[in-house]
């Protein structure tokens, strides 16, 4: 473990000291912020009330701190550093914003779907950890039952089960995926929205960031 912390730490120094060649003092902060991010997505996740267990919102900024930001971050950093407008700049962060966005959303879903062959970790991972995702969110709108049962911490496999029986007689799967494609859409109109080109090169990127949203929607693993 503490090997472990210490190697963390070393790519952390590794990655200030690049940062710091860029000479770019806003990418500096930008991911400089993307770290602080990451660090409140996790202690968000570890410190969840019951009260913020079953708020959406609460689930969606953690997941932009915990997923969304460093992509979205990273974009932008990309077009400052090309010498992009301000407007390209913000585009690509609302592109990568929403990137990150559904990838995590169809990451929870296929917590519920996938297999632990495909997913390369144990299936159903979060319920068991007590973490609850949109897919489940959803469900207790439709059934507020479902709410006492996850108040109680999922400790106990019966609650489990009957947390998965109250998910597989709701539409919380499919909610999740329709936000999941409404996030994928709107990274794909950012890509839309940036100015054209003729370039030819430039033309094959812009849709291979367009496919790129349609990869993250229809993944199975």
């Amino acid at each position: 473990m503490q090997l472990a912390v210490l190697a963390g730490d070393l790519l952390l120094s590794r990655a200030c000291v690049a940062l710091a060649s860029l000479q770019n003092n806003e990418v500096v902060s930008l991911i400089a912020e993307v770290v602080q991010h990451l660090v409140t997505g996790e202690t968000m996740q570890m410190t969840t009330t019951s009260e913020q267990r079953l708020n959406m919102q609460y689930y969606m900024e953690k997941t932009y701190y915990k997923t969304a930001s460093l992509i979205s971050n990273s974009c932008k950093s990309i077009a400052l550093l090309a010498g992009q407008s301000t407007e390209a700049a913000m585009l690509s962060y609302q592109y990568g914003k929403n990137l990150g966005l559904a990838f995590q959303l169809i990451d929870d879903v296929l917590d519920f779907t996938g297999t632990s062959a495909s997913l390369g970790k144990g299936s159903l991972s979060d319920i068991r950890h007590g973490i609850i995702t949109a897919p489940l969110l959803f469900a207790t709108e439709e059934f507020p039952q479902l709410g006492e049962v996850v108040q109680r911490g999922l400790d106990n496999p019966a609650d489990v089960d009957l947390a998965l029986d109250y998910l597989g007689r709701s539409q919380g799967i499919q909610r999740a995926k329709d936000l999941a494609l409404m996030h994928a859409n709107l990274a794909a109109a950012a890509i839309d929205s940036l100015p054209q080109s003729d370039d030819d090169d430039v033309r094959r990127s812009r849709q291979a960031l367009i496919d790129l949203t349609l990869i993250v929607i229809n993944r199975t693993k």
